[in-house]
């Protein structure tokens, strides 16, 4: 009987999976919607389930073969409660190993060597490696962390959208694209609030750099707010990394590099490969610690 690896990539957008021999060699890739364990766990066990189905149909073999699977899973909302657990049972894989997502995108950037990594997507967390341990800063949620991610722009600046309505911040062209994308109506932006989830949110996030870039007052305000949390949380994973490289990762990679510090600028560099590449290499080590398989 053929043996497959499954790596898996969940964050609070999409989830997408990778099947691949044991050694590594990718056959077929798949993608679903949002697997956040902690803003949605059944949501997330649906869709991590989709996503390594179509990576059977798209390597061309059957998707009920994921229940033979060995897989690893890089999820977002790992660090809190017992949820993993709960979801770690209710995944059909033969073999299953959890950790956060930000592991298997710090092992897709660097590699198995040392530096660190920001993951700045709907929400954010850095990791930094040093002599082989890993240490994690951030990642808390939307709730009460994820600062510098995009659900939490999103959602300043949609406070910011009501209070130019009511007229206790001026106006400026930001906080009028959102007014009118919800027809000038207030209640509108609040059912939209009531009814969200973190990455309906983080939408607005492109939105609010766009504006900033051109000088936009209110979207500054946001942005510049952000980015000092996020070159604040940068200060404390340098200091627990093990090398001055730093990867910028997620949706806002590419939209944050001009508003961090000139030190954070200087030590950024492109990463080897994504974390999806990342979690077949864990799923790959995995399956060969425990079958005694040549790597």
């Amino acid at each position: 009987m053929t043996h497959y690896i499954l790596g898996i990539d969940g964050g609070g957008t999409s989830c997408r999976a990778a099947v691949a021999t044991p050694d590594g060699m990718v056959l077929g890739r798949g993608k679903s919607g949002a697997a956040n364990i902690l803003t949605d766990p059944n949501n997330a066990i649906i869709s991590i389930t989709e996503a390594a189905k179509a990576a059977y149909r798209d390597a061309g073999l059957d998707e009920a073969g994921i229940n033979s699977a060995s897989a690893f899973l890089g999820l977002a909302g790992t660090n809190v409660g017992d949820l993993t657990r709960y979801v770690h049972d209710r995944l059909p894989f033969r073999h299953t190993d959890i950790d956060s997502d930000g592991l298997v995108a710090l092992q897709g950037a660097i590699g198995n060597e040392d530096g660190a990594v920001a993951i700045l997507g709907t929400g954010s967390i850095f990791m930094g490696r040093k002599d082989g341990t890993v240490r994690y800063i951030g990642g808390w949620g939307f709730t009460v962390g994820d600062l510098g991610g995009g659900a939490r722009l999103g959602h300043a600046l949609l406070q910011e959208a009501l209070l130019a309505h009511d007229g206790v911040h001026p106006r400026s062209t930001v906080t009028d694209a959102v007014l009118d994308e919800f027809k000038g109506d207030p209640r509108s932006i609040v059912e939209f609030a009531r009814l969200s989830k973190p990455g309906d949110f983080g939408r607005f996030a492109p939105l609010i750099f766009d504006h900033a870039r051109r000088g936009d007052r209110q979207a500054l305000a946001i942005v510049e707010a952000a980015a000092a949390s996020v070159n604040e949380a940068l200060d404390a994973i340098m200091k627990l990394a093990g090398a001055p490289r730093l990867c910028l990762l997620g949706g806002l990679a590419p939209l944050y590099p001009e508003w961090l510090s000139h030190g954070h600028r200087a030590i950024l560099m492109e990463a080897e490969a994504d974390a999806l590449t990342g979690a077949v290499a864990l799923a790959a080590k995995g399956y060969r610690e425990r079958t005694g398989a040549a790597a």
